[in-house]
């Protein structure tokens, strides 16, 4: 995905505790793709909890959100910066015409897991995207992991 850095990992929810990996976008061409590398990653989790984290260049992030076989729900910090990144282009896609940088997708993903709509609002404006991950993945019980990776 080009040569400008991004944070990837996968976070999948078992009944011994939350588990991370590292996830490789470089062959991602569609949202579907995201979804299988995600349940591809999260084997010991199939039927719990994934989310997948994605942070680039410090400009924005974004959270995808899987469970079984629902579709993926997404939410990303700026889609405007799918102007310049191919992953969030690809990742504010199917949430249609975005008119401005204003934070889109399903703002209630991490509702159940501490980081209700309001806030995850206020770490897009406000929080660097690295900062605004660990505060998701602290609320939600995985900053070790987070941290580790």
């Amino acid at each position: 995905m080009g040569d400008v850095p991004y944070f990837a990992a996968v976070f999948a929810r078992t009944e011994a505790g939350w588990i991370g990996a590292d996830a490789d976008l470089s062959e991602i061409i569609s949202l579907d793709d995201v979804t299988d590398l995600m349940r591809e990653t999260a084997v010991e989790a199939i039927g719990d909890l994934v989310l997948m984290l994605i942070e680039e260049d410090d400009t924005w992030f974004a959270v995808v959100r899987l469970e079984g076989d629902e579709e993926p729900r997404l939410f990303v910090s700026d889609p405007e910066s799918g102007r310049s990144s191919k992953i969030a282009a690809l990742l504010a896609e199917p949430l249609g015409e975005l008119s401005d940088a204003e934070p889109a997708g399903d703002l209630t993903l991490l509702d159940d897991l501490g980081t209700d709509a309001d806030r995850l609002v206020e770490l897009s404006e406000r929080a660097l995207p690295g900062d605004a991950l660990t505060i998701v993945a602290e609320q939600a019980g995985f900053v070790d992991e987070f941290d580790r990776l």
